[in-house]
């Protein structure tokens, strides 16, 4: 899916789109999820125990809360005309931060979560650790279905597995071939790929374009850079036993990178900000970091169709490898009093043939690895981004990635604290300075 402020995945500006800005998760609501919430505050009953199961009355839905835009729409419609006895009623809140914070509420209440809840990837960490709130919803229907990266991420280290993935965000480039033609630099998409393997290689081609076209920055964000980067990176902020690093030498070597580039190559806007969007109708930037979801951004934000003389084309590579931005989850919460029906509902809508439907109605590339095979997928293309083969696009770039960053209890809080601390130079401030704020900040979440 599209995705959130942190991420990703889903938060949107507009109805429709989703956004990734990355904010900070109040620590307090995270700690309370890691915790289980053991002590109900409105509820009264044990939160980790499953409420009693019971069919569905006549009147009564099942009922699941997404947020941004899943694509579920015409899904639930088809769900709804084949399974007359379990009808389904979506809820649909607009940011994935405002879906957290009710979120959060409900659990502390003990009461009122829907029967299927939507979860943002990055906040998987807090169900994981907290499993005795979740239904366990593995089984041999689903075994394999997902990337690898994306079940391990949903998987408790005693072999429960508390979601489903409902799409990831390989990561591709996409680029305006309009301003790369008028900065004298190929167009053709295989030619472009080529001049950006590495990140070295796709900071000297942004210098050789700002030199050729100066009014024109290279890329839309300091932190979609960060981002991008950091996706590229096993232990960022965290080890394995959740012990906090960020004095680590890749962390330091990604905000040395993208600070270092900040005066020449970024817009400095502040990414999902008016002037981020405003970026892309009034040439302001020539490429983005472009996981599937970011389309549907690209698409609201320059207008479709696009005005005149402005000509967006994806590039079958991404700097240093591969990267994952993004991806969702369903799960089924204990309080649900209708559990199987529930679980039943989410594999459904989570297979690879309902994945396939919402990458072609809404562009969410899926996490399963058969749809990632189908030829539906494989053939599909994108007329807004010159007709680019997208679903080869990010089915190549999904096999790319082999590094999927480690997400502990505190990632969500850390990394918008590092945005931050980027956004801080792109307004001025000494790289140095903000670095030892930042550090003094992290040290103060523990």
């Amino acid at each position: 899916m599209r995705i959130t402020n942190p991420g990703p995945r889903r938060g949107s500006l507009i109805p429709g789109t989703r956004k990734r800005a990355h904010r900070v998760v109040a620590v307090a609501a995270l700690s309370a999820m890691v915790l289980g919430l053991t002590a109900a505050c409105g509820g009264g009953d044990d939160p980790t125990k499953s409420a009693e199961q019971k069919d569905l009355e006549k009147g009564e839905t099942l009922t699941i809360t997404t947020f941004g835009e899943f694509g579920y729409d015409a899904l639930i419609e088809e769900w709804n005309a084949a399974n007359p006895d379990i009808q389904v009623e979506q809820t649909k809140v607009s940011l994935w931060d405002d879906w957290k914070n009710e979120l959060n509420t409900l659990l502390q209440a003990n009461e009122g979560l829907p029967d299927v809840v939507a979860i943002e990837g990055d906040f998987m960490p807090a169900l994981v650790a907290a499993p005795e709130r979740w239904v366990d919803l593995s089984s041999d229907e689903v075994e394999g279905r997902w990337l690898d990266f994306k079940t391990e991420a949903a998987t408790t280290p005693d072999g429960a597995l508390v979601g489903y993935a409902t799409d990831a965000g390989p990561e591709a480039i996409c680029y305006r071939a309009d301003l790369f033609e008028k900065a004298g630099l190929p167009t053709d998409r295989e030619e472009v790929a080529a001049l950006m393997g590495t990140w070295d290689d796709y900071f000297a081609l942004g210098e050789q374009f700002v030199d050729a076209l100066p009014s024109t920055k290279w890329y839309d964000a300091s932190g979609s850079i960060a981002q991008a980067m950091l996706n590229q990176v096993e232990f960022p902020f965290e080890k394995s036993d959740n012990t906090v690093d960020v004095e680590n030498p890749e962390l330091k070597a990604v905000y040395e990178t993208v600070t270092g580039h900040t005066e020449k190559l970024s817009t400095k806007a502040s990414q999902w900000g008016d002037d981020w969007t405003a970026g892309f109708k009034n040439d302001g930037f020539a490429t983005i970091p472009c996981p599937g979801w970011m389309r549907s951004n690209i698409r609201d934000n320059t207008g479709d169709p696009a005005p005149d003389g402005i000509d967006w084309d994806i590039a079958d590579v991404f700097p240093g490898g591969g990267g994952n931005w993004g991806g969702s989850y369903l799960a089924v919460p204990k309080s649900s009093p209708h559990q199987k029906e529930a679980q039943e509902f989410a594999a459904w809508i989570t297979a690879p043939e309902q994945e396939l439907k919402v990458f072609q109605a809404q562009g969410n590339v899926p996490a399963q690895v058969a749809a990632l095979e189908d030829p539906v997928m494989l053939e599909a293309t994108d007329a807004y981004f010159n007709d680019a083969p997208t679903g080869q696009i990010y089915s190549n770039r999904a096999a790319a990635i082999t590094v999927q960053p480690y997400h502990g209890p505190l990632y969500s809080d850390i990394l918008g604290k590092f945005q931050d601390a980027i956004n801080r130079v792109d307004q001025g401030g000494d790289p140095g300075d903000s670095w030892d704020k930042f550090v003094a900040e992290v040290a103060a979440l523990q």
